[in-house]
Parts: C-alpha cells; structure tokens; sequence
C-alpha cells in the first residue's frame, strides 16, 4: 500500500492527538480512573445553597500543612480542619503521624481540642471509611496504624436527623446558627471521597440539607464539617474559592490531578 502524502500524515496525525483528548475527557470511564483523576461538580439544592465538589477515592488524598490559602499552592483541594495561630485544632494523622509535629503534641494534628470531634478516618487495609467521635489520634480504631490518614472536623450524622444537631453542638461548631462559608468532606457507598465547598454563606443545617439533597443519589454515607467561613477554600482546572483570601495551616490535597 503507498503511503499518504507527508502533510496528510501529519494531518492525520495531529487530527487522531485531538481525537484522544476528546475521547478521554468525555468519556465515563475517566471518572472512574481514580485515583489518578478526580471530578468536578457543581449542584444547587432547593434551599438555594451551591456546592461545588471533588469527587475521587481516598488512596488520592493526603494531608498537607501550609502557610498559605489554598489557592495560592500548586495543589489541588481544598482547605482541612480548624485552627488558631498556625496549631492545628483537628486531628490531622498519616500513619499515625501527625503532620505538624510529633504524637501528642500540641497543635500538631495529633489532637481534636478540647472535647472528641468527628473524624473521618480511612483504613487502607480494610478499604473502609468511617467518622470516628474521638479526642485523640491514639484514639482511632484501624487495622495498622502504618497504613491510614485520619481527618478531624465536625460529625455531620448524615444518617441521624433527629440527633446531628445536638451532637454537632457537643462537638463545639462553631457558629452554626450563622451564615457562613462552609467545608465539609464526606464518603459515599462506593468508599469515594466528595471534598465540598461553598461560595456563598449557609447555616449549617442548610449546607447539611444541600450535602444531603444533591449528593444524596450517589449513596452518601457520612462526612464531617471543616473548618469554615473565611477558610472555606477549594483549587481545581475547574474552580478558584479564595474565601476571604486568609492563610490556613492545613488543607486536602489531592496526590494525582
């Protein structure tokens, strides 16, 4: 058979490149190819409140502590647990590592201050997920403490509406009554991560219902509350949340963009 002209090969060529591209940006199956990717979605519940959200699996996520918004690093995620003064106030653990210093150091992601927090905790072992009440990362019920990441917050008790309120309350969320920027990350049946943030200020019961309402077809299971209003952060391809533009200590970041 003769070969083609060289400018039709090259057009050839050329025209198959673009094609790929297209194909893997379109196609279903790039969702599915975590962790080496993740999703971006964008969904307005009835109560007004828009979510915007990552979705990949937990092998994609590690803890990073930063000086810095989110959206000024070269990773992707968003921002992680409370803080005050550059001490990490949640639990922020990697294999029984904090991320800021040594176990039961103060500040370091060793502790969730002050009273057991909801943590959401990811057992590489089993391939499980949970949200753990606990005070400390000595605490956390996993297989082998060389092989999970653990992230402290706030228990949102996606499946307890007669309680979330209250134990919310017992975990100290801050101003929950009030509208603010809200952070959460939470796990569905399928053990995938939705990291979730807001650009507009919601109650907590508000941001909760919009979790509950949007995400809730693809099998939520539960998640927490991060911290919140001016720390509410997210970078992707897709979406710059710069909230108030303040520094936080900790962020999510995902391994593979």
């Amino acid at each position: 058979m003769e070969s083609l002209p060289l400018p039709l090969m090259v057009a050839a060529f050329l025209l198959g490149n673009l094609m790929a591209v297209w194909f893997s940006a379109v196609q279903p199956s790039s969702f599915y190819r975590l962790p080496h990717n993740y999703a971006y979605k964008e969904a307005t519940a009835h109560n007004g409140v828009k979510l915007y959200t990552m979705l990949t699996v937990p092998q994609n996520i590690t803890l990073k502590p930063i000086t810095s918004n989110v959206t000024r690093t070269s990773e992707f995620g968003i921002n992680g647990g409370f803080f005050w003064n550059g001490d990490l106030l949640s639990i922020a653990v990697i294999n029984d590592q904090p991320i800021k210093g040594q176990p039961n150091d103060y500040g370091s992601g060793w502790f969730n201050i002050d009273v057991p927090k909801g943590t959401l905790v990811w057992d590489e072992i089993t391939k499980d997920l949970s949200v753990q009440v606990v005070l400390d990362a000595s605490q956390l019920r996993v297989t082998d403490r060389s092989h999970y990441w653990a992230q402290g917050g706030i228990s949102m008790s996606l499946q307890k509406e007669a309680e979330w309120l209250q134990q919310a309350e017992l975990e100290q969320l801050p101003f929950y009554d009030e509208a603010r920027l809200r952070s959460g990350m939470v796990y569905d049946d399928k053990q995938r991560i939705w990291l979730v943030v807001t650009d507009k200020p919601s109650t907590a019961e508000q941001f909760r219902a919009a979790v509950k309402e949007t995400l809730g077809p693809a099998g939520i299971v539960d998640g927490i509350f991060l911290d919140g209003d001016g720390s509410s952060q997210m970078q992707c391809a897709q979406k710059i949340l710069r909230g108030d533009s303040r520094e936080v200590y900790q962020m999510l970041a995902l391994k593979n963009k």
